[in-house]
């Protein structure tokens, strides 16, 4: 780090080498966890703050290594309980950046009561689910994001579950800022957890990371080059939905339902396509956007699904403790304890 040089705010300029720590990173070779912890260490540099600011909170799992291979304060907790944790450390130190990183099964199985109410109070925290679809850590057992009928370890018959959709829970939860990013296309992950970063409540990017031990080739149909481009669609906001390889795939709504236009035949038109908006405060759209790859021939969706403003649980109860304590004083823990009902338990 070169103190001479600084951001905007005054912060010393520091780089990815400053959020890297001296520990070994233990993810199988090939792992998507490496594209992540990458980008993270790129961006967090950009972010104009201190480097003594930055909490990482995880549970349990193979994503839950990332606060020993980040050069910030953290806790590794215990299983789904990040929200919790995390939600506490912002409203003891609102001025700090809290990130959870975690997956789907930490996240959406055993952490899943903790998660929605972190988001439905919009609690200022950012999270990282990295969805492989799998259970990793305990070596291949269905998750709540595997496919039904999904063959694993603790399901050799097949997964009777209807899986969870990690985005339309989100939303469900009223989540403030909702994405999905891919782990290897770099820029664009960058690009989502910058907007995450800069967003003030509850911010949710679930990444499509694979698993190539457990549940390889889970998301090659989006993932890899030679399919990604008619089978994805970049969420812009402003800007019309298009796909395909020679941008000649459209879509555009059909009543209560989204249809994809073939720009390139006579009845295709680009004016009858729906133009993202991630700010509308009516998440009926997004939602409808958070199931589109779920049918067959429709492409799957990637971006930021939803970003609103509204007051951030942490400020708002920072300020409420501000104003009772002006009002009332500070208080005495002793005072508190023995005030309302209370026993005396005798000999």
């Amino acid at each position: 780090m070169n103190p001479a040089v600084t951001n905007p705010g005054g912060v010393p300029a520091l780089t990815k080498k400053d959020f890297a720590t001296d520990q070994e990173v233990r993810w199988c070779p090939g792992c998507g966890d490496y594209a992540i912890l990458n980008a993270v260490q790129q961006v967090f540099p950009e972010l104009g703050i201190p480097k003594e600011k930055f909490v990482i909170v995880s549970g349990i799992g193979c994503s839950s290594r990332f606060p020993y291979y980040m050069n910030t304060f953290g806790f590794h907790s215990i299983h789904g309980r990040a929200p919790a944790i995390a939600s506490g450390v912002k409203l003891a130190r609102p001025d700090l950046s809290v990130w959870v990183a975690t997956g789907d099964g930490d996240a959406l199985a055993i952490g899943g009561n903790h998660i929605i109410h972190m988001l439905r109070r919009n609690m200022d925290v950012k999270v990282l689910m990295f969805n492989n679809r799998i259970y990793g850590l305990t070596k291949g057992q269905y998750s709540p994001t595997s496919e039904q009928f999904k063959k694993t370890k603790s399901t050799p018959f097949g997964s009777l579950d209807r899986p969870f959709n990690p985005i339309a829970l989100a939303l469900g939860a009223e989540a403030t800022f909702v994405a999905r990013a891919i782990d290897i296309y770099a820029n664009h992950l960058k690009e989502v957890i910058r907007a995450a970063a800069r967003h003030k409540g509850s911010a949710f990017i679930e990444i499509y990371q694979n698993c190539n031990i457990f549940n390889d080739h889970a998301f090659d149909a989006v993932r890899e080059k030679d399919t990604r481009d008619e089978n994805a669609v970049t969420l812009e906001h402003g800007k019309p939905l298009v796909f395909g390889k020679n941008r000649d795939k459209g879509l555009r709504l059909n009543g209560l339902d989204f249809e994809v236009v073939d720009l390139s035949s006579a009845g295709g038109s680009a004016g009858d396509l729906f133009v993202h908006d991630e700010t509308a405060e009516n998440a009926g759209a997004a939602f409808l956007l958070a199931h589109l790859g779920d049918r067959p021939g429709a492409p799957t969706p990637i971006g930021v699904f939803r970003r609103v403003e509204r007051p951030a649980f942490d400020e708002m109860a920072a300020r409420q403790i501000r104003e009772v304590t002006e009002k009332l004083g500070p208080g005495e823990l002793e005072t508190l304890l023995n005030s309302g009902d209370v026993w005396e338990v005798g000999p």
